[in-house]
């Protein structure tokens, strides 16, 4: 089985960095987003096994991305 794969969309900097750090420091391959659509494009592009997602995001709200996950897939 291959590493695990984790998407963090935050538009907070050091939030953002500190939460991937940690998960990095575990072993997890870590992906990071800035705004609703760099997270839309990653997600379309690629699944993670999870997602750590803001509900305030500028651009595309976390609401959306999160009925768009329900809607397209399982990853949690």
């Amino acid at each position: 089985m291959g590493q695990q794969s984790i998407l963090v969309v935050e538009d907070e900097p050091s939030i953002r960095e500190v939460v991937a750090l940690y998960l990095e420091r575990e072993g997890y391959d870590v992906a990071t987003a800035t705004n609703g659509n760099e997270a839309m494009a990653h997600l379309e592009s690629s699944l993670p096994d999870l997602v750590i997602l803001d509900l305030m995001l500028p651009e595309v709200s976390g609401e959306s991305i999160a009925r768009w996950l329900r809607t397209n897939s399982d990853t949690p």
